[in-house]
């Protein structure tokens, strides 16, 4: 069995897992494991609407997944993302609300103020990484709740519409949202995002694979000793690594921003996206392609499961648990590797 087949069965194998275990978990707990995928099945392809709600929810998570694979390729341990996305909808928001502009300079400027402010917010533990040798994972964690607080913070005291806990709503020059795609999907929250996500896993492919500063950037993921002696500057490279996965994070935010909500609001805790980001991005192998179908699964799954309580009694939580058997199948990967390779030998035999 060649490597790159291995590589495919893995993740699907650690899927497969997670719906059997999760199945049985159902039925011990005395609930019907058909009718609750078939009430899954039915919140996301029952009905035009809500297929168009889980397309729009796998927009950012595509990004999300983006940002965290990025950085995982460079040998990082990106927790930051929830911040940086969290940043980048505050960032995008703001240029949304404090600036009426033609179309052709609004949107894009709001974009790129939240790639911008994303990509700062990364570029701290990046370059405390690159320069003190601070372990990322412990600054992105701490940074993802400066960013709630400091955000939260600006969005009652300088922000803040009357009601004093979210922004006005921003300019249509600036919005994503879609007249087209709503009609299409009987008015669901569908925007343009989801074609920016598309482009974006391109670029992220194109980058790594097929520059010399992608090379440059695995070369420093796979060992960093080797690629300074190769002449290769390791410390630009950890900082520019998370500065661009700090981007991709920002513009998930401003999907959230600029196209499904169109404001931004005080938050009582994380969202959650840049969390379930390290599991896309887990389950996709950290490649472009595979964060794609990886988004697309989580998104099914968590627009899916707002329908299991309704249709068959199912709470929803059921799901969670499933996405977490999941990557902890992922995580243990390498008992499913061992699981082929025995496989293979038999095939041989």
């Amino acid at each position: 069995m060649s490597k790159r087949l291995k590589g495919l069965l893995t993740p699907v194998i650690a899927v497969l897992l997670g719906i059997l275990v999760g199945t049985i978990i159902m039925l011990v707990s005395g609930y019907d494991p058909v009718s609750a995928f078939s009430a899954l099945w039915n919140g996301v392809f029952g009905d035009i609407y809500s297929f168009g709600e889980a397309v729009r929810q796998i927009t950012p998570y595509i990004l999300a997944g983006l940002a965290v694979a990025f950085a995982f390729r460079v040998g990082l341990f990106n927790i930051g993302v929830e911040g940086q996305f969290i940043v980048g909808w505050l960032a995008a928001v703001w240029v949304g609300v404090a600036f009426d502009l033609p179309r052709a300079i609004h949107l894009p400027l709001a974009v790129i103020a939240a790639m911008v402010a994303g990509a700062l917010w990364a570029f701290i533990p990046g370059f405390l990484k690159a320069r003190f040798r601070v372990h990322e994972v412990i600054v992105t964690i701490m940074m993802n709740y400066v960013a709630l607080h400091v955000t939260n913070y600006i969005i009652r005291n300088v922000l803040a519409s009357k009601s004093g806990d979210k922004t006005d709503m921003i300019h249509g020059s600036a919005s994503l949202r879609s007249e087209w795609l709503q009609s299409l999907t009987d008015y669901s929250r569908l925007h343009w995002g989801i074609v920016i996500a598309i482009i974006c896993c391109f670029i992220m492919w194109f980058l790594l694979e097929r520059t010399t500063r992608g090379f440059e950037l695995r070369s420093v993921g796979f060992n960093q000793h080797a690629a300074h002696y190769a002449g290769m500057s390791v410390n630009k490279n950890i900082i520019l690594s998370m500065v661009i996965s700090g981007a991709f994070a920002g513009l998930a935010g401003s999907m959230e921003g600029l196209g499904t909500f169109g404001y931004a609001a005080v938050k009582g805790g994380f969202t959650g996206v840049g969390f379930d980001g390290i599991a896309v991005a887990l389950l996709g192998g950290n490649t472009a392609l595979g964060v794609f179908f990886s988004a697309i699964l989580f998104g099914v799954l968590k627009v899916g499961a707002l329908n299991m309580p309704l249709e068959s009694g199912v709470p929803n939580e059921l799901v969670d648990i499933i996405i977490a058997l999941i990557v902890f199948f992922v995580a243990a990967s390498y008992m499913i590797r061992v699981f082929l390779d025995r496989l293979s030998k038999k095939e041989v035999k």
